[in-house]
């Protein structure tokens, strides 16, 4: 075993790793003003643009991946602006990973987001607005450091779901080793040349990690409660 993990290409991980780190970070600037606004507003138009943040859920990874994949190729106007203007080409690339990426785990980090905004006293919100801060000003001072589960739970759980993603990103990057070779992927390969070896230790360490951040979350979320519950 000991030699067996001497020999592992760990590069996956790290690509996941980097892949899920990227997508957290761009999606909480995203999502932190779309959640807001959906938990402030009172438009008509709020259960349609819900409906669209959440369709990631249930809608198939092959069916999201194959229009990602169209929507960033060289045949499509995105693809080729990018392509012709930047010299970038996003199919089959690390940058087409993360932006699909972003699409795929929207709902992971708006949901919690917005649930821990509507859950907030609407009188300490009015009070910040009668004390002169601005919409913007009550949602960096007053509403994010009173939401702690809601944003730790957003990010990680983003974090882990972008680290277990497989059809989506086997779709939009392939199998290209060193760029778009993910872990999910990587244990897909082992499996259909038969190193059932590999993908255990593979699958194991996805195991371990993602049962690990949902221990963390829920661990700081029960302290978060108990802390609370006590004042």
């Amino acid at each position: 075993m000991g030699e067996i993990l001497r020999t592992m290409d760990f590069t996956p991980f790290v690509l996941s790793f980097k892949l899920a780190a990227l997508t957290s970070v761009i999606l909480f600037a995203v999502a932190l003003p779309l959640a807001w606004y959906l938990s402030q507003t009172r438009s008509k138009a709020k259960p349609v643009l819900e409906a669209v943040t959440a369709l990631p859920i249930v809608l198939p990874p092959s069916v999201l991946g194959f229009y990602m994949l169209w929507a960033l190729s060289a045949h499509s106007p995105i693809g080729a602006f990018f392509e012709d203007t930047f010299g970038i080409k996003l199919a089959f690339s690390f940058t087409g990973l993360v932006i699909a990426s972003c699409f795929y785990s929207m709902p992971f980090m708006v949901q919690p987001l917005q649930s821990g905004f509507e859950s907030l006293n609407r009188n300490m919100l009015e009070a910040s607005y009668i004390a002169g801060k601005s919409r913007f000003a009550t949602l960096l001072k007053v509403a994010l450091p009173n939401i702690k589960p809601s944003l730790l739970t957003a990010l990680i759980v983003t974090f882990a779901h972008t680290v277990g993603e497989f059809g989506v990103v086997l779709m939009v990057g392939g199998s290209i080793p060193g760029k778009t070779k993910v872990a999910s992927v990587a244990i897909y390969d082992m499996v259909e040349v038969m190193d059932y070896t590999s993908a255990h230790i593979y699958s194991a360490i996805m195991i371990v990690m993602s049962f690990l951040v949902l221990l963390a979350v829920y661990i700081f979320n029960a302290k978060q409660h108990k802390k609370f519950g006590l004042q």
